[in-house]
């Protein structure tokens, strides 16, 4: 199955890099998009309501705004639940910290809670909820 677009948000351009290798080396997006800020992610994302990706990865740390203030302002921005569900949000995050893996968790928006470093084997688990 492969998706129109995957939305890479991390501050930390090495993770970008290596999160968009693999992903484009296991052909799953026609198209990947890197945001550095959930600032700029929430921008492009407002610009294209109607062709959400279908598939987020998130990080949480982040200055400006971190994951979890992401996710508040993208329910806002996608108040309604069939907007919602057009966008499958995976947490990647380097964080071990309990309480972040529960937040994620527990969040409706948040489909799983993965730790960095992404690798095709946590990439076709996340492909597998997706079906």
């Amino acid at each position: 199955m492969a998706l129109k677009e995957i939305l890479l948000i991390d501050d930390n351009y090495i993770d970008n890099y290596i999160n968009k290798r693999i992903v484009t080396s296991e052909k799953i997006a026609e198209h990947i998009t890197v945001k550095l800020s959930p600032v700029e992610a929430l921008e492009y994302l407002g610009s294209k309501m109607d062709t959400l990706p279908e598939l987020i990865f998130l990080d949480i740390k982040m200055p400006e705004m971190d994951g979890f203030e992401f996710l508040k302002e993208l329910s806002k921005l996608c108040p309604l639940p069939h907007q919602q569900a057009k966008c499958n949000i995976i947490m990647l995050s380097s964080s071990i910290n309990r309480k972040d893996i529960d937040a994620a968790k527990k969040n409706p928006l948040v489909k799983d809670f993965l730790t960095k470093p992404l690798d095709p084997f946590k990439l076709n688990a996340v492909m597998k909820l997706l079906v």
